[in-house]
C-alpha cells in the first residue's frame, strides 16, 4: 500500500498553472510541505531530462519550412495532450493524465521520419522506445506521484508505469490478460479516433501555422464521451462535434501536413536521412539510451551543418544535401497531382507502393525521357485510423432511442 498525500495546508499549495495559447492554462502538481519526502509530482516529471528533451524536437518535421511560425516543439504538445487527457480523466478516470504526458517521449529527431527511416531497421517504433523510457527510466518517479491537480489519490492507489506503457501501445505477443478491462476501455483516449493527442495537435498546429480551420468543440466531445459495457463510447448527441473535428483534422492533413512543398522536403529528407543516422548514431537505441537522450532535431542539425566541408566523401555529399534542406533550397517540385481510389482494398488487395508506381511510370515514358529524375509521393487522403489496423479500437455510439 502506498502512502496517501496529506491534505493541503493552503488553498493553492501543491499546484501551479502553465500559460498556454491553446488551452489558456494547464494545471499541474508541484512539491509542497509534506511529511512524505519521497513524493514526486507532475513538476518532477515535466522537469525530467526525458521530457525536457522534447523541447529540442520540433512538432512539425517539415511543415515549419512552409509555415514560418510553426516552430513549436513536442514538449508544448505533450503538455497540451496532458491537459486534454486530464479533462477526459476527470470525466472518465484519473489515470490518463500521465500516460498522455509521456505519449511522445520516445520520439527521435524529425519525429515520424526517424521511425520510418531509422527505427524500422531495428524493428522499433517511437512508441516502443517510449514504453522502455517509461518503464526503466521514469518508472520509479511515476510510482511516487501521489496526487493529481484534482487532489490526493485514494489510499492504496498509485500510478503503474506498466499500465501507462500499455495505454501508449498494446504489446503484441505479450500476455495482456493481467491488464484490467477498464484500462483497455480507456486506451482509445490515447490511440483512438479522437484523443488527447490529436485534439491538441489539431488545435495547436493550426494556431501555430496560422491556418484558419473550423471550430473544434472540445468540451462537447468530452462531455458526450462515456464508458459502456462495450467500451469507449460517444453519445449520439456528440456525433456532430466528432464530425466537425474529423473534418478539421482532414483539412489540416490536406493543407499543412500534406502540403506540396512539405512533401517535397520530405522526399529530399528521405533520400539522406537513413545514411545520416548511420553516421551519427549507428546503434540500436535500446543499447545506447544515454546517447539517445541527447539525440534531437537540434543536435542532428548542428552535427550536419559542417559536413559539406568534410574530407570524408560520404559526409561531404550528405552535408551538401543538408545545406540545401536547411537553407530551404527545395530540390523537388510537384509536376502532377491526382487522387486515386483504392479499388479492391476492401477485398484484401494490396495498393501499389511508391516504388511500384515509379517503375511502372518509367516503363511508360518515351526513351528520350528515361534519364529525367522523378519521384512518386503518396499520402492517404483520409488520415483517420485504418479500420484494418489491429491497433485500432472500435468507437461505439450510444443511442438512447434503441
Amino acid at each position: 500500500m502506498t502512502p496517501q498525500a496529506p491534505a493541503l495546508s493552503a488553498p493553492y499549495d501543491g499546484s501551479a498553472l502553465i500559460a498556454d495559447p491553446i488551452h489558456q492554462y494547464i494545471s499541474f502538481t508541484v512539491p509542497y510541505s509534506t511529511p512524505d519526502h519521497s513524493e514526486r509530482t507532475e513538476k518532477d516529471l515535466i522537469d525530467s531530462p526525458w521530457v525536457q528533451r522534447l523541447r529540442s524536437i520540433y512538432q512539425l518535421q517539415s511543415a515549419r519550412w512552409v509555415y514560418p511560425s510553426a516552430e513549436h516543439s513536442r514538449f508544448v504538445h505533450s503538455l497540451g495532450t496532458m491537459h486534454v487527457a486530464g479533462q477526459f480523466a476527470r470525466h472518465l478516470h484519473p489515470f490518463l493524465e500521465q500516460a498522455a504526458h509521456v505519449h511522445d517521449i520516445g520520439h527521435g529527431p524529425f519525429c515520424h521520419f526517424f521511425d520510418d527511416n531509422f527505427l524500422t531497421s531495428f524493428h522499433l517504433t517511437h512508441e516502443k522506445l517510449g514504453q522502455l523510457i517509461i518503464r526503466e527510466h521514469l518508472g520509479s518517479m511515476i510510482r511516487k506521484i501521489r496526487r493529481s491537480p484534482s487532489g490526493p489519490f485514494a489510499p492504496g492507489e498509485e500510478l503503474d508505469p506498466d499500465q501507462i506503457a500499455h495505454l501508449i501501445l498494446k504489446d503484441k505477443g505479450k500476455d495482456n490478460s493481467r491488464m484490467p478491462q477498464w484500462l483497455n476501455w480507456l486506451q482509445p483516449v490515447i490511440s483512438g479516433s479522437y484523443t488527447g493527442d490529436n485534439l491538441d495537435y489539431v488545435l495547436r498546429d493550426s494556431y501555430m501555422c496560422g491556418v484558419a480551420v473550423g471550430p473544434v468543440d472540445l468540451t462537447r466531445l468530452i462531455h458526450y464521451t462515456l464508458i459502456t459495457k462495450k467500451g469507449f463510447t460517444i453519445h449520439k448527441t456528440g456525433l456532430p462535434a466528432l464530425q466537425m473535428f474529423l473534418n478539421t483534422r482532414m483539412y489540416l492533413y490536406s493543407n499543412v501536413y500534406f502540403h506540396r512543398t512539405t512533401r517535397a522536403i520530405d522526399i529530399h529528407l528521405r533520400e539522406i536521412f537513413g545514411d545520416t543516422m548511420r553516421l551519427i548514431f549507428p546503434h540500436d537505441p535500446r543499447t545506447r539510451m544515454e546517447g539517445y537522450l541527447t539525440l534531437t532535431d537540434w543536435s542532428l542539425m548542428e552535427e550536419v551543418r559542417g559536413w559539406s566541408k568534410s574530407r570524408h566523401a560520404t559526409r561531404r555529399a550528405l552535408g551538401e544535401e543538408w545545406e540545401r534542406i536547411l537553407g530551404r533550397d527545395v530540390k523537388w517540385k510537384m509536376a502532377y497531382s491526382t487522387v486515386l481510389k483504392e479499388k479492391g482494398r476492401e477485398r484484401g488487395m494490396d495498393f501499389p507502393s511508391r516504388d511500384q508506381f515509379e517503375k511502372q511510370l518509367q516503363k511508360e515514358l518515351p526513351a528520350t525521357l528515361h534519364t529525367i529524375p522523378f519521384r512518386v509521393d503518396m499520402a492517404p487522403l483520409d488520415p483517420r485510423p485504418d479500420p484494418k489496423d489491429s491497433r485500432g479500437v472500435a468507437l461505439f455510439v450510444y443511442d438512447p432511442g434503441t
